[in-house]
C-alpha cells in the first residue's frame, strides 16, 4: 500500500481521475502530469490497464514498473523491459518492503 511506502520515507504521487488528495498527497490525473521525476511506478490498477501505465512510465522516464499482488501482464512486461525499466508484476510493495526492512536512503 502506499501508505507503507510513506512511512519508509518514499515520496508518492497518486494518480487518479476522481480525487484531488489521497495519503495526504495531490492526485495527478496522469503520470505525464507529476512536475517531479518518477522512479518508480506502482501500480494497483486491473491487469487490462497495466500496458498503457507501462507506456506512460516509459514516456515520463521512470526506472521501474510494479505490478501490485494478483496483477500480471505479459505486453506491459514487453513494453517496460524493451524500454529498459526494471519490471515487477504479481508482488506487493508492502510486503517486500517489510520483509527485506528497507527504507528509503536520507539524501546526502
Amino acid at each position: 500500500m502506499p501508505e507503507g511506502l510513506q512511512r519508509r520515507g518514499f515520496r508518492i504521487f497518486p494518480i487518479n481521475p476522481f480525487a484531488d488528495v489521497l495519503f495526504g498527497e495531490k492526485v495527478y490525473r496522469s503520470l505525464a502530469e507529476v512536475p517531479e521525476k518518477i522512479d518508480l511506478v506502482d501500480v494497483f490498477r486491473p491487469a487490462a490497464d497495466a500496458p498503457e501505465i507501462a507506456r506512460q512510465a516509459v514516456g515520463v522516464g521512470a526506472k521501474a514498473l510494479w505490478l501490485q499482488l494478483d496483477i500480471r501482464s505479459g505486453e506491459a512486461r514487453n513494453i517496460a523491459e524493451a524500454a529498459g525499466l526494471d519490471y515487477v508484476e504479481d508482488e506487493c510493495t508492502a510486503v517486500v518492503t517489510a520483509l527485506y526492512r528497507i527504507k528509503k536512503e536520507a539524501a546526502l
